[in-house]
């Protein structure tokens, strides 16, 4: 399950765009991992990997970084990296195509909250569709044999 999203400019870690899994008890939990989320966006830079997974507790978090802008996932651990980085580079692909020239004029935290409430459902529909594609390859396979 992908629990929270955050997008953030790279070169300060400004916030841009977040989402996070509504609900009680893991919303308390999430404080924390929010807080380590800032970290990360204050520690990775230019020479940063573009592409990484790393281990918080029961939980990861994958990031991608793209055109000056990072994107960060926190997932279960159980949560395929595979599956994380698709969604990534999804939202990466829809975030640059609305929102990609601005990146760099704005100057306050979540300017581009909209696309946030976008998240969630966004994060179903991709889960959804990676199952689904799947499914159908082993379906695929075992008719093969």
């Amino acid at each position: 399950m992908l629990l929270m999203t955050i997008i953030a400019r790279l070169t300060d870690g400004l916030p841009l765009a977040a989402s996070m899994q509504e609900d009680e008890q893991t919303g308390r939990n999430l404080l924390e991992y929010q807080n380590k989320a800032k970290q990360l966006f204050r520690k990775i830079n230019e020479q940063s990997p573009t592409k990484c997974s790393l281990e918080a507790g029961s939980y990861q978090f994958h990031y991608l970084v793209e055109r000056g802008v990072v994107y960060l996932v926190l997932a279960e651990s159980s949560f395929s990296k595979r599956l994380a980085f698709a969604y990534l580079e999804d939202i990466q692909t829809e975030f640059t195509s609305q929102y990609g020239t601005k990146v760099d004029t704005v100057s306050r935290p979540y300017s581009f909250i909209e696309f946030g409430i976008c998240l969630p459902p966004f994060q179903f529909c991709i889960v959804e569709y990676y199952n689904q594609t799947f499914v159908w390859y082993i379906a695929i396979i075992n008719s093969c044999f």
